[in-house]
């Protein structure tokens, strides 16, 4: 034991970094980081950023355009473009923050609500549809026939144009003017002011008692008020002929005597 001592003292001082106490190792032991030594010729080649987001970017403006020209060359979105749209949400979404349980039920409810909303506007698109050749079928049975409708205009026929007014209550003063188609006033008078219906007859003469030339097509104006000046005027009247049926329209329209009366303001039927 004594000898192995005696050997341990010999090495350490023959080797002074066996020695811990004449040379400690942390303070004599300096760690330092080393540069890589670039060779003449060989450049270091830098690293290249992530582009996850560049290749999302791009998707997502691919998408977006793609959208847009859809959009642009079918200006009604239907059923499945819907649907395409939300596919595409899923499919492009950021994986880190994906949409919501709750956002992606609203979206689903979304969907269906306007699946059935377009399937409602196709029915009622429909319905119209046969309404309106309905209406157009019951207008034919008035061709031939004398009828009373809600209009102000009426044709000057043989020196004469007849109107008609309705009254809530009993007038005490009514005022009618008569104005040719371009607005200019070519008479003025007063009416009966009896409640219910009053018929007024033009002579066709202006209030210079010139006659007026047949064909013309003349607007009437009634203010009809009581004694306490509140208007008491309902709506004003024509009468005459059926002569033909317009359907260029979303509603019939009859010709009676040559002016156009929609079928909805036909009052009645006189003849």
């Amino acid at each position: 034991m004594a000898d192995f001592a005696v050997s341990k003292a010999i090495s350490a001082r023959a080797n002074p970094r066996l020695n811990p106490h004449a040379h400690p190792f942390h303070q004599h032991t300096d760690f330092k980081r080393r540069e890589p030594t670039l060779v003449a010729g060989n450049k270091r080649r830098p690293e290249s950023p992530m582009t996850v987001s560049a290749v999302s970017s791009a998707t997502t403006a691919t998408t977006t355009t793609s959208s847009s020209s859809s959009t642009s060359s079918n200006s009604t979105l239907t059923s499945d473009d819907f649907l395409s749209i939300l596919v595409s949400e899923l499919q492009n979404q950021n994986p880190l923050d994906a949409t919501s349980t709750t956002d992606l039920v609203n979206q689903l409810t979304s969907y269906a609500n306007f699946t059935s909303q377009q399937s409602i506007n196709s029915n009622l698109s429909s319905l119209a549809s046969s309404f309106s050749s309905l209406v157009t079928l019951n207008s034919v049975n008035y061709i031939g026939h004398t009828v009373e409708a809600k209009s102000d205009t009426a044709t000057l026929s043989n020196g004469s144009a007849t109107y008609g007014y309705s009254l809530s209550s009993t007038a005490s003063d009514v005022s009618i003017s008569i104005s040719d188609s371009s607005g200019n006033v070519v008479y003025t008078g007063t009416g009966t002011g009896n409640s219910g219906s009053n018929t007024f007859t033009w002579d066709g003469k202006d209030s210079s008692g010139n006659q007026l030339a047949d064909g013309g097509q003349y607007s009437i104006s009634v203010t009809a008020t009581d004694t306490a000046g509140n208007s008491v005027l309902n709506y004003t009247t024509v009468t005459g002929t059926v002569t033909g049926i317009d359907t260029s329209t979303s509603t019939p329209s009859l010709t009676v005597n040559g002016v156009a009366v929609s079928a909805a303001n036909i009052l009645g039927v006189t003849s």
